[in-house]
């Protein structure tokens, strides 16, 4: 197995201090948001081979395995991260797998450079995600019951708000959102953006079940996504929790730290607090239009300690061991590649000690136990 030297993310939303101190090294006062593990060309773990990219290039089934490449391709399908928010990240949905491909080739076709601003779709694949709590980790997921948005917004009490709550109201629930949601993001930006400066101050005012929006509209000042994230379930998760965030689901992440797995793909249609580009009709084309609470997953016990949680994809399982001191070796040999991150503790994988924030590869069908006292999460495949 390798151990992976990985690259962490400086974007502005991240928090200054939570990697950091899961790595146990002084924080550098700028902002990190996201460190990589896995073979994504935009940041590729390094190994003493090369990078995980060169390593997985150059021998596909020795690295990933025959039934790994026949269903994905000589390529490893999940990206793992740890990922610290310090403030909300965009209000966002992921298309499905044929959403995907078809918006691709659109793209393609129409000469858009897969690099422009204005690009929704930079490759063809689908990208559902999982975020673990390893702290306690604030989120948005998926539409509330409309009549409780509907209450939610009436409570602040705003008059350009009217509107929405009226339409909340209104039947079938799906169209009730479909609507709100245009509505919001079609306003005159002037006009939304005096509304959501007077929404922030009467969440400010209010606090309770409003400070949280309040907070979003402290890093987002004037978005129409302050009010579009009213419609959405807000969630804390404790440490172990976790949310999977499937194709058309509106989410956003909004402070904590995590391990987070998804498909390898940088597919993303934002719905606000951005200053990126927002395509509104092929977001709502995208869009699941459907209310429900959030969903919150806690892991299921496995064979020999392991705790999984359980999602419908394929590309990606993440799974982890809490070891207690004086545990039996983990024998944790699988036919697929898998990537282990230790997150507390000091956990020994084969030859390789591993502290919080340090991770190996390990090729399919490589010898591969865990010991000591700690907890370490397994990210693999199922194939």
């Amino acid at each position: 197995m390798d151990r992976l030297d990985n690259t962490i993310r400086p974007y502005a939303w991240g928090s200054t201090t939570a990697i950091p101190k899961l790595l146990g090294i002084e924080p550098t006062g700028e902002p990190q948001a996201e460190m990589w593990m896995g073979a994504h060309p935009g940041a590729p773990s390094r190994t003493g081979r090369g990078t995980l990219v060169e390593v997985i290039e150059a021998d596909p089934e020795r690295e990933l395995g025959a039934t790994a490449v026949a269903k994905f391709g000589p390529r490893l399908p999940f990206l793992l991260k740890i990922l610290a928010a310090g403030a909300p990240l965009s209000l966002q949905v992921h298309p499905n797998l044929a959403q995907a491909k078809e918006g691709y080739e659109d793209e393609e076709r129409r000469g858009i450079p897969v690099d422009a601003g204005h690009r929704n779709y930079k490759d063809a694949n689908h990208k559902p995600e999982l975020i673990c709590a390893l702290t306690e980790f604030d989120g948005l997921c998926g539409f509330r019951d409309p009549l409780r948005a509907a209450d939610l917004l009436d409570g602040l009490g705003v008059d350009s708000l009217k509107p929405y709550v009226d339409l909340l109201h209104a039947h079938p629930e799906d169209a009730a959102l479909r609507e709100v949601l245009t509505a919001i993001l079609s306003a005159d930006p002037d006009d939304m953006a005096h509304t959501v400066t007077e929404a922030a101050a009467a969440c400010s005012r209010l606090g309770g079940d409003y400070a949280a929006y309040a907070d979003i509209a402290h890093h987002y000042p004037g978005d129409p996504g302050v009010i579009a994230a009213m419609l959405l379930n807000y969630v804390r998760l404790q440490p172990g929790e976790a949310l999977f965030l499937g194709a058309g689901i509106p989410h956003a992440y909004l402070n904590g730290l995590g391990v987070e797995i998804m498909a390898n793909s940088d597919n993303v249609l934002r719905c606000g607090l951005t200053p990126k580009h927002v395509d509104v009709p092929e977001l709502l084309r995208i869009v699941r239009f459907e209310a429900g609470d959030a969903g919150v997953l806690r892991p299921e016990a496995a064979p020999d300690g392991e705790e999984v949680y359980e999602t419908p994809i394929d590309e990606f399982r993440l799974s982890r061991y809490v070891l207690p001191e004086g545990t039996t070796a983990h024998d944790l040999t699988r036919a697929t590649p898998q990537i282990l991150l230790c997150t507390a503790g000091t956990v020994r994988a084969g030859e390789h000690e591993l502290t919080p924030g340090r991770s190996v590869f390990v090729p399919a069908g490589e010898k591969a136990e865990v010991s000591g006292a700690g907890t370490v999460f397994r990210a693999t495949v199922v194939a």
